[in-house]
């Protein structure tokens, strides 16, 4: 079962990662569409100009909502794990909690990252 659990993950991490860099390539995809058309009228540049901007929105907004999705099942999974110890073993609370807490500190640290990834995404590109 634990095996099963694995694959379903791994399977999981790849669709992520490819839907991560299908919405960027589309986000410089449609910035390189927007320079190629310097004979376009201002109202056809707006409209292309609000559609790379929609892009970028989905892509931040896709990026920030599966690395929230990623921490919370890590830090789920940490805490689970953790309490599970402290069952088995009341004597190492002390170390299984600070350990924990350490964890839990550098997967919010990789969650704040995809946010300035997102904001990035929406600024920059």
């Amino acid at each position: 079962m634990a095996i099963r659990g694995k694959k379903i993950i791994m399977v999981l991490g790849i669709v992520i990662v490819l839907l991560i860099a299908s919405m960027a390539f589309l986000a410089i995809t449609s910035k390189a569409d927007t320079a190629d058309t310097v004979e376009a009228t201002v109202t056809a540049a707006e409209s292309s100009t609000d559609s790379s901007t929609g892009s970028k929105a989905i892509a931040a907004g896709i990026a920030i909502g599966l690395a929230a999705l990623g921490g919370a099942l890590g830090m789920g999974w940490a805490i689970q794990r953790a309490m599970e110890g402290i069952s088995r073993q009341p004597e190492a609370e002390g170390k299984i909690r600070t350990t924990m807490m350490l964890g839990l500190v550098f997967i919010e640290t990789a969650i704040i990252y995809a946010l300035v990834v997102a904001i990035l995404i929406i600024f920059v590109l």
